[in-house]
């Protein structure tokens, strides 16, 4: 099982999105749940970016919006860094 680390920076980041789209809230549970069993499943299109962005990934909150993650795999961690709308997360 993968430990998510949610820094400071991005938890604002996090409950500003959610005021926006607080219909996502039930999307976000079942992304983090995935994430956490297996962040390989294919529903989160879980893809590494181009540079300069290219020590980081993407996954997919849904077909509009975006979650950027570093993804440590040797520690089974995974630190959220960004959530927005796909052209901004970018």
């Amino acid at each position: 099982m993968f430990e998510l680390i949610f820094p400071h920076s991005y938890q604002k980041q996090e409950k500003k999105f959610f005021k926006k789209h607080s219909d996502l809230k039930e999307k976000y549970a079942k992304m983090l749940r995935l994430l956490m069993a297996d962040p390989f499943h294919p529903s989160l299109r879980l893809h590494k970016l181009n540079p300069p962005l290219e020590k980081f990934y993407s996954i997919s909150l849904d077909m509009k919006y975006r979650v950027i993650i570093d993804f440590v795999i040797e520690d089974e961690k995974i630190i959220f860094l960004k959530i927005d709308i796909h052209d901004k997360v970018y």
